[in-house]
């Protein structure tokens, strides 16, 4: 077969084939183009999810009658002045968009430069250009983009439906916008308003906070982080959500790189490595990330889509992700998510809670007796059917201290997680605050606590352990015994010792001290599981912290276990001084805060 070269046409469909994949994939490039163009304003409007019509209007410099036309040559841009690929300070400096988009739509440019008399307009059609021509254009550019893939109609086929592309389409411009909030933007989509996001001062974090709430939502901005931190030309600023705040994927993760929207596997990666000790495997934090770094530093022109990139130093941003993201989060404290006790608030149903002489029900003061509210409580106006902890929990704190019960501490009661005033079902500890109740999980509040004391014996190399005075014999699998006896070194440094007994036994000969009384057997089963798991990774530093959580899990207050006043106390006063105490090793909150003016609303006291 001879070999030729291919017509500019289909070079130009060949180029769109790798660059727009999609209606979203064009609205990112002539996004891009107007951000280059130093728009202040962009607006958007789409028909049938992009495939009747893209509009993209904006305010930027404009260009004039040669400009347009040269804009839809390939490879002709003004992003490289230098013609220095290494040194990209823009968007689009490939110059593919433009020509990759009119070789398989209808397009349209119209542009006025400004302080130009005149306005021009061009069409491209299907790849075939036609001559500029005189135009009524206020200022800026407008392109118009119809029947996308037209000329290439196996291209359709691949679409999906409307509502669907509409959706793609609304998050490129969420991803775009989130990095410009000095921009204003607008989405419409079938004659229906999408998005409007109205313009905030430039250069500040406030402002910059403003439009994440406006896109994510109050929720976020409400429990987020403020992420800010540098290290040999790699700066990150933004907002990370607190670990209770998660997701089940990781779609609302928004990263950037010098303000370009990026999907890079290492940088996911970091973020996950960051929050692994917070949250369940298949949960995702919420994030804002803007990595600043020298651009000699990182190259973007890795992929024609500019959605990957490669970094000369991934060790040292993935190392500044990890770093910055865990110290901000131990910064947070025993802080956890709002939304989780807005969500117990609309749990709850406002309903008829017991009267005078109604049937004591199970709930405890701390000392080892149950006591009934009985005819000490007073009800509030009932109405409807009440939950039964709410309800359990209003009896506790309506209900009159009997001489065997504590008295309220006032000044523990000014302290963050407030006094604890009873036990629900020997797992949940009710504590009273300056405003509000606490409801907190025993056993996920003291598996976190067992946690971090674990990490930092491991890190000071100074794990405590017991030796048994008679040690237990696990029999296990042969299977299981060859891998814990594999690593029965590594589990030594965590302060678990082990020995091989016979051909289907191991011998437990000491255990971490932290972890008290523990059930051997589940812990030998369950730190098998981990090493099938992790595989040959075990060892890694990450996969060790895992091995904890297990560990700290077995060594954790249970739930079902009667705890005094004094216990409960001494439980939330560690809390408040453990970092990460607002969550468990599995992502899941430890305590709920109820604001008192909510539980007030529930009853109809105001």
């Amino acid at each position: 077969m001879t070999i030729r070269i291919l017509p500019p046409v289909l070079i130009n469909r060949i180029a769109a084939g790798e660059v727009i994949e999609r209606p979203a994939s064009a609205v990112k490039e002539l996004l891009e183009n107007a951000i280059d163009a130093g728009a202040t304003r962009i607006d958007i409007s789409i028909e049938q999810g992009g495939r009747n019509l893209i509009s993209i209007s904006d305010n930027g410099i404009g260009m004039d009658k040669d400009e347009l036309s040269l804009a839809l040559e390939r490879h002709a841009t003004s992003k490289l002045p230098d013609e220095d690929l290494f040194n990209i300070n823009s968007f689009g400096f490939r110059g593919e968009a433009l020509p990759s988009i009119g070789a398989v739509s209808r397009l349209k440019l119209t542009s006025k430069a400004r302080e130009a008399s005149e306005a021009w307009s061009i069409e491209v059609i299907g790849g075939e250009k036609h001559d500029a021509a005189p135009a009524s254009h206020n200022g800026g550019t407008r392109v118009e983009v119809r029947d996308l893939f037209f000329a290439t109609p196996a291209r359709l086929k691949f679409l999906k439906t409307e509502r669907t592309e509409q959706q793609h389409i609304t998050e490129v411009v969420k991803r775009v916008a989130l990095s410009y909030p000095g921009i204003q933007f607008s989405l419409e989509g079938d004659s229906r308003k999408l998005l409007q996001l109205s313009a905030e001062p430039e250069g500040l974090m406030a402002g910059s906070l403003n439009r994440i709430a406006a896109i994510l939502g109050k929720d976020f901005a409400a429990n987020s982080i403020e992420i800010h931190a540098e290290r040999e030309g790699v700066k990150l600023t933004g907002y990370i959500g607190l670990p209770t705040f998660h997701r089940g994927t990781a779609q609302e993760q928004y990263l950037y790189v010098n303000n370009r929207p990026i999907k890079d596997r290492l940088v996911l990666g970091a973020i996950r490595g960051a929050y692994q000790d917070f949250m369940a495997r298949d949960r995702h934090p919420v994030v804002v990330l803007f990595i600043d770094i020298t651009p000699e530093m990182v190259d973007v022109n890795v992929h024609p889509a500019k959605a990957e990139v490669r970094f000369r130093d991934s060790n040292l941003v993935r190392g500044l992700i990890v770093s910055s993201f865990k110290n901000a989060l131990a910064g947070a404290g025993f802080r956890a998510s709002s939304t989780v006790a807005a969500s117990a608030i609309q749990a709850f149903s406002v309903g008829t809670l017991p009267s005078a002489g109604a049937p004591a029900t199970n709930y405890a003061y701390g000392f080892g007796e149950r006591s009934g509210a009985g005819s000490h409580y007073q009800s509030p106006a009932s109405r409807g059917g009440a939950q039964p902890m709410l309800q359990e929990v209003a009896e506790m704190l309506y209900a009159r201290p009997t001489p065997t019960e504590p008295q309220h501490d006032a000044s523990l009661a000014s302290k963050p997680l407030g006094a604890a005033r009873g036990q629900l079902h020997e797992t949940y500890i009710v504590s009273q605050s300056a405003d509000g109740i606490i409801i907190v999980d025993q056993h996920a509040a003291h598996e976190r606590l067992v946690y971090e004391k674990m990490k930092k014996s491991l890190a000071s190399q100074s794990v405590k352990t017991q030796k048994l005075l008679l040690p237990e014999v696990v029999e296990l699998d042969e299977a299981d015994i060859n891998r814990l006896i594999n690593h029965k070194e590594a589990l030594a440094e965590l302060g678990l010792v082990i020995e091989a007994f016979g051909e289907k036994g191991l011998v437990v000969r000491e255990v971490p001290a932290l972890l008290g009384e523990v059930n051997a057997t589940k812990l030998l089963k369950d730190l098998a599981d981990d090493i099938v798991e992790y595989g040959e990774a075990f060892t890694l530093t990450e996969a060790v912290e895992h091995v904890c959580e297990t560990m700290a899990c077995h060594g954790s207050v249970r739930a079902g276990r009667r705890l005094n006043i004094d216990e409960m106390n001494a439980l939330l006063r560690e809390m408040e001084a453990t970092p990460y105490s607002g969550q468990c090793n599995h992502g899941r909150p430890t305590y709920i805060k109820l604001e008192l003016t909510d539980i007030e609303k529930l009853f109809g006291r105001r």
